[in-house]
């Protein structure tokens, strides 16, 4: 696949970026200067492909694209022991979809500066990406030491322990019961960090799926609080439909039948049928 193909053109994409930076104070040196010329084009070429849309210039993207590279080349090649600026790079890099030449990047920079969490993090999420969740999980931990109240970290530790279930199993670091309760744990703790944010909460109430054995009567007190942050009629409905689910298992259908009626839009129309179907029919109550 074309590595072009791959960036995600959101306005986000230099969150990671920011935050390896973390400069507190305005860039003194002329390297540090670069970085940040370096990353607002960077910010501007993805914030205006977001906006171009279907419209975008794919050939004037690559074009731009390839300068940024160009650019990064340069300044790690005047200041090779400038570890933001390799983290900065690797960040983009992975963005760009060009994974390998990214964990290069990420992990000089980590051995330029190892207390840099974000580089850590990035490097945790490439190799869980590449399948590899048990190499993963230091990098996200040590990310976690170095800044403990991130909700992104914390977030990432939950998904890679529920991604990489089986595997955490064989390295009998886990039994079932340890990873239940350290992969609830990650995405509480994400969930406390970030109290209103709804696709963290949302992953939160699921996560009770995720255990040996699902925890359905604990998920549903879960999944109200997450209504609670919705935003759109369209995250309300999406939430009820996981709270009819639930109930469903817990054998309380005329509740779930209840919600499932709130559920109009079209949107959810697929997923509304397959809990219908799943209501006891008359002779069976």
């Amino acid at each position: 696949m074309n590595p072009w193909c791959r960036i995600p053109v959101r306005s986000a994409v230099l969150a990671g970026l920011a935050a390896c930076l973390a400069v507190t104070a305005p860039a003194e040196t002329l390297a540090e200067k670069s970085l940040v010329e370096i990353a607002e084009r960077q910010r501007d070429i993805f914030v205006r492909a977001e906006k171009d849309g279907d419209h975008l210039d794919e050939a004037a993207l690559r074009g731009e694209l390839e300068s940024l590279i160009k650019s990064y080349d340069v300044l790690i090649q005047k200041n090779p022991d400038f570890a933001l600026a390799f983290g900065g790079y690797g960040m983009f890099l992975g963005k760009i979809g060009m994974t390998k030449e990214a964990v290069i990047m990420l992990l000089r920079a980590n051995k330029l500066d190892p207390g840099l969490p974000e580089v850590k993090n990035q490097i945790a999420v490439h190799l869980a990406e590449d399948g590899r969740p048990v190499d993963a999980l230091p990098w996200v931990t040590a990310a976690i030491d170095l800044e403990p109240n991130k909700a992104l970290y914390h977030f990432h530790l939950g998904e890679l322990l529920a991604a990489g279930r089986g595997d955490f199993l064989k390295t009998g670091q886990f039994d079932d019961s340890k990873l239940d309760q350290t992969l609830l744990d990650a995405f509480q703790k994400a969930a406390e960090l970030s109290p209103r944010d709804f696709p963290i909460a949302y992953r939160h109430a699921k996560a009770y799926y995720d255990l040996a054995v699902p925890r359905w009567a604990e998920a549903l007190p879960v999944w109200e609080k997450v209504e609670d942050l919705a935003a759109t009629d369209a995250q309300r409905q999406l939430v009820r439909l996981q709270r009819a689910n639930v109930l469903l298992k817990l054998g309380r259908p005329v509740e779930a039948k209840l919600l499932l009626d709130s559920v109009t839009s079209q949107e959810f129309a697929a997923e509304k049928k397959t809990l219908l179907d799943g209501l006891p029919k008359p002779e069976e109550k």
